[in-house]
């Protein structure tokens, strides 16, 4: 359902992007240290029970490293939780922490919050950050990951980014 109080805000810059990157940055090496922790925990305790067999390797983070299966196991392990992290931030309220910091808030220009699956796709379209790039050359303030998703990042006033105006409450 619209929002269409939020509908009618400015686009953000460049710079304001990039404050709220930095500040999510630090969020998602957060998470990355926890899913980390989480997915390590997991491979100790299937390497204690038996279920896997690290025969050859002292330690179970020098199995965990050097077998390809493992390691590439973990690594999805941890980019899908980093992943989530923005998906559900973007689908649910429009914003992140670091967003919320900065009073940016993603959403489709009728002020509508993206679904999971748009937040998914701006995921993958923003290429890390890089995307945001593409504001500096287009007049329209909109990012690749904004172009392809049918989105915008816009500023809000301090009294639309209060917490009570999420989902159009």
């Amino acid at each position: 359902m619209p929002n269409s109080d939020h509908a009618n805000f400015p686009r953000a810059g460049f710079f304001k992007r990039c404050g709220a990157i930095v500040y999510d940055l630090l969020l998602a090496v957060a998470v990355y240290m926890i899913a980390g922790a989480i997915g390590f925990g997991i491979f100790t305790a299937l390497v204690s029970g038996g279920l896997v067999d690290i025969t050859g390797y002292e330690h179970v983070s020098d199995a965990l490293n050097a077998i390809p299966l493992y390691k590439g196991i973990y690594q999805f392990w941890i980019a899908l939780c980093v992943g989530l992290f923005y998906i559900s931030f973007w689908s649910y309220g429009g914003q992140t922490l670091g967003m919320r910091a900065w009073r940016l808030k993603i959403q489709h220009p009728n002020g509508q919050n993206l679904s999971m699956v748009t937040a998914a796709a701006r995921l993958i379209w923003s290429l890390l950050g890089i995307g945001n790039l593409w504001i500096l050359i287009n007049g329209d303030k909109l990012a690749l990951q904004d172009m392809m998703t049918r989105s915008e990042v816009v500023v809000l006033s301090k009294e639309a980014n209060q917490m009570r105006n999420w989902r159009g409450v």
